[in-house]
């Protein structure tokens, strides 16, 4: 899957330079086209001739060169991924920060194709909280990270730190473009964010949900090849150009817009967190505090996910979310049942860094067999994937 795609192969300076000599080999054996930035640490460990040489491409590494200077943009927008391997301590604390001294920042910092970053350094710096915090702000930024390996290092210790393979750097690119196409022709529906219940113009009844899962959803659907249909939520959020969104505020919009060409869909995701009750009398003034108490009636919404299960044939795929307090594996699998869901992916506000307003989340997913799925703590973007992947693999199944 890596034949005919540009690949973009950024080095910095650390002694595992050496190995992407090898790495620029084998991409070019793969049939990719490659161009490589260095930086002048780099240069330290190896000659930018034996790159240009195997890629047939001059080597760049000077920002203000005149023959360079506008291709900071214009390398991120020809590659279809920037590889920085191998990726110093220093760089990828740059790349956090939005530093742009050197052109493979600036080119970074331009992009708009995938970023893959293989770290190397010795293990200390590796596991500093400084670094880590570096790389998990890259990682909700969007980035992917290559595993680092244990072994020996430049430092004469063993331990983590040491730069990927070659070999397995060029696979996890080829399982990244075959992943890309996997759903290349699929409709996909996804509904996210909160709803607003109207009391009076001005005050509501909602929730606290931020609308993130959803979007990273529908990316990661996005990312794979589907024509991804967003339904959003009153969310403050940034959803990117090629989703077609739908704005909402009210259950009742969401359901309209959820159902209405519900059949063209192949797959369906309801993760938005919708309100289960709406106020029977919504009044057309604001109400004045001139009373002691409000008594306020209350109506059932309806049933996104339940009237979706009525309707779903067999050929589309229906995936529901439940945020559970207790007893979350029971209540879970028991929506799963009422809702004739295919797939249910289970939250619980017990465990540390899930549910409403955070970054990370930890879910379990369970399948229309009872099977489970469990994943640890990660970016909402990383359970995005884990999400999408379970739902290729239950279709392909």
């Amino acid at each position: 899957m890596i034949k005919g795609k540009r690949i973009l192969v950024c080095i910095t300076g650390s002694i595992a330079a050496y190995k992407s000599v090898f790495l620029v080999r084998l991409l070019i054996k793969s049939g990719a086209e490659v161009k490589v930035i260095m930086t002048e640490g780099a240069k330290d460990f190896i000659s930018p001739l034996t790159f240009s040489t195997l890629s047939k491409n001059k080597v760049l590494s000077n920002l203000f060169d005149e023959e360079t200077w506008t291709n900071h943009v214009i390398l991120g927008r020809w590659a279809d991924a920037m590889l920085i391997a191998p990726a110093s301590c220093n760089t990828i604390a740059k790349m956090a920060q939005g530093i742009c001294d050197n052109l493979l920042l600036a080119v970074y910092l331009s992009s708009k194709c995938p970023v893959f970053v293989a770290p190397a350094m010795d293990e200390d710096m590796w596991h500093h909280p400084a670094t880590q915090k570096n790389i998990e702000q890259l990682k909700q930024n969007g980035n992917q990270f290559l595993p680092v390996n244990n072994g020996e290092l430049a430092s004469g210790l063993h331990g983590e730190g040491r730069m990927a393979e070659p070999e397995e750097i060029v696979n996890f690119l080829a399982d990244f473009f075959s992943k890309k196409s996997s759903l290349t022709g699929k409709k996909a529906l996804v509904a996210a964010g909160p709803t607003h219940e109207a009391l009076d113009p001005v005050r509501f009844i909602g929730n606290n949900s931020s609308g993130k899962m959803g979007v990273a959803i529908a990316e990661e659907l996005m990312k794979r090849g589907a024509e991804v249909e967003l339904v959003l939520g009153p969310a403050e959020i940034e959803v990117h150009g090629k989703i077609q969104i739908k704005r909402v505020t009210s259950a009742e919009q969401m359901y309209e817009a959820c159902m209405k060409n519900f059949q063209s869909f192949d797959i369906i995701i309801m993760a938005a967190a919708v309100a289960d009750f709406t106020p029977k009398d919504k009044s057309d003034q604001k109400i004045k505090k001139d009373v002691d108490q409000l008594a306020v009636e209350l109506i059932k919404t309806k049933d996104i996910l339940f009237e979706a299960g009525k309707l779903k044939s067999a050929a589309q795929t229906l995936v529901g979310f439940a945020l559970e307090t207790e007893n979350e594996k029971e209540n879970a699998l028991k929506k799963l049942s009422q809702k004739n869901a295919d797939l249910i992916v289970l939250n619980s506000l017990n465990d540390n860094g899930a549910g409403f307003g955070f970054d990370t989340n930890k879910i379990t997913i369970f399948d229309k067999t009872h099977k489970e799925y469990q994943f640890p703590a990660k970016t909402k973007k990383e359970v995005a994937a884990d999400i999408v992947n379970t739902i290729i693999q239950y279709r392909n199944e």
